[in-house]
């Protein structure tokens, strides 16, 4: 991949450092796109958390396109690093917090807030988007209760979970890339 920018919003253009190494899952354009006009103008003043940040590239495009806030994970220093960089680059450090945590361990304990949108793109074929998804489903108050948990996965990694409170609401695939779309049951998802 050439380079990521941010397709949208305020900071449209702007072109977004990526994580050296191969430990990230960067998004294409394409996908972002698409993403973002599913999600569509729902994100304005929407509060978004991405699990396993890599570049940042997901929650720098929500808040180019008017959430609220967004809170980025991961483990790796070097993506933590990427994160703040892009952040500054875009002018969105203000409106994010950036973690070196592991998303799994974050997901273990009640939120302080719910979210409007849950962004789960970890590395490949770890399994570790179910998990996320099960610790979400134990604990659904991460969730604002019209909220979205959305995974980005191969599509082979793809499998039905048995989930108590999440509903899969739809799929969508590009390529070698799905997003999957859960949400909390009291709420009729059309998209």
């Amino acid at each position: 991949m050439s380079g990521i920018r941010v397709i949208s919003g305020s900071a449209r253009g702007r072109r977004l450092k990526q994580v050296s190494g191969t430990d990230t899952r960067p998004i294409s354009d394409r996908v972002k796109e698409a993403l973002c006009n599913i999600i569509g103008l729902d994100v304005h003043d929407a509060n978004f958390l991405d699990l396993f940040g890599g570049t940042g590239s997901v929650g720098i495009e929500a808040l180019s396109r008017g959430a609220a806030r967004a809170i980025f994970l991961d483990t790796s220093r070097r993506a933590i690093e990427t994160i703040r960089s892009n952040l500054s680059v875009t002018g969105f450090s203000a409106r994010s917090e950036v973690l070196q945590t592991d998303a799994l361990t974050y997901l273990e304990r009640p939120p302080r807030t719910g979210f409007d949108y849950i962004y789960i793109a970890p590395p490949q074929y770890q399994g570790l988007w179910a998990a996320a998804l099960q610790r979400i489903d134990n604990i659904p108050s991460w969730l604002n209760s019209d909220g979205w948990a959305i995974v980005q996965i191969h599509p082979s990694e793809f499998s039905e979970l048995e989930l108590k409170q999440l509903t899969l609401f739809d799929r969508r695939r590009y390529g070698n890339t799905m997003l999957c779309f859960y949400s909390l049951p009291q709420r009729d998802v059309e998209i």
